[in-house]
């Protein structure tokens, strides 16, 4: 698809929790416009520069299917991206990665660090929904990402983190991470949540912090459109038993018009599987299953 620079307007965004270094044209950024043109999805602006990579495997349909990826297949010391995404009133999108986002390893002590800011017009509904992302042993990485939903709008979102390369014996070995979710509706702050994993205050594989856990993922269901679905979640697990010691951990906790679900699992792949029975429900909203052709 052709690149546009002029047809997606981007700002430089600072918060409270972080400043990031000043933004250069080189440093990744990106962005990617949905309209609803005759009640149909359709990307109408995208753009990225290196080393972000935006594919758009499908452009127009119920709903718009956009990859979020990079050159290399993960992030380097000093790597920085920055995704703008506009959803139009009553577009769709869903926004995923190929893999597990890497962390590569980090001589010079630089972070990594990706943005994202989403717009979500009214009727409009986003799933963001990456696989985890994978620091290995003496990486940094810092994420922030900011949703405004306008009223009516909904979102999904899916953000996790694995140990690192748990095969190779790399258990939390990393020097730093951190994940700051934040969503607003009329600008009304609604929802915040932030994780930091920093092994200075004590060892992350130790037991009163990781311990046996190699996953850890939130997931955040908003929105009228998306209420049923989360209430479904609330009744499902509430009503589980809890078992010491158990190989999977899940909580779910009630939101305006929503819930937030966490889950602790042992390994990465029961995780997955338990992400993935707990969101089957976006192959109603989708019209088709993002995990069918992937795992």
């Amino acid at each position: 698809m052709t690149r546009q620079r002029t047809a997606f307007a981007t700002r430089p965004v600072m918060d409270e929790a972080v400043s990031f270094v000043a933004e250069r044209e080189s440093a990744g950024r990106g962005g990617i416009t949905v309209q609803s043109i005759r009640g149909v999805s359709t990307v109408t602006s995208v753009w990225a520069t290196s080393p972000l990579k935006l594919l758009i495997p499908k452009s127009r349909g119920p709903s718009v299917w956009a990859c979020l990826s990079s050159f290399g297949g993960g992030m380097v010391a000093g790597d920085q991206t920055h995704i703008d995404m506009h959803l139009g009133a009553n577009a769709r999108c869903y926004a995923g990665t190929q893999s597990s986002t890497k962390i590569f390893r980090n001589p010079g002590a630089l972070p990594c660090r990706h943005r994202l800011d989403a717009r979500l017009d009214p009727g409009s509904l986003l799933v963001l929904a990456p696989d985890p992302v994978q620091p290995f042993a003496g990486s940094r990485f810092v994420q922030r990402q900011c949703f405004n939903l306008a009223p009516g709008a909904g979102l999904v979102l899916l953000d996790w983190v694995t140990s690192g390369r748990s095969a190779r014996g790399e258990r939390w070995q990393f020097n730093g991470y951190e994940s700051r979710n934040e969503v607003r509706v009329k600008g009304e702050r609604i929802f915040v949540d932030s994780l930091r994993l920093d092994p200075p205050d004590g060892s992350l594989a130790g037991s009163h912090r990781l311990g046996r856990f190699n996953c850890v993922a939130m997931i955040l269901i908003l929105g009228e459109g998306v209420q049923p679905f989360a209430n479904v979640l609330l009744a499902d697990i509430g009503s589980l038993p809890v078992h010491r010691g158990g190989a999977l951990i899940q909580s779910v906790s009630p939101l305006r018009s929503g819930c937030v679900l966490r889950l602790a699992s042992e390994s990465v792949e029961e995780a997955t599987l338990a992400v993935r029975s707990r969101l089957r429900f976006l192959s109603e909203i989708l019209s088709d299953d993002p995990w069918a052709r992937k795992y």
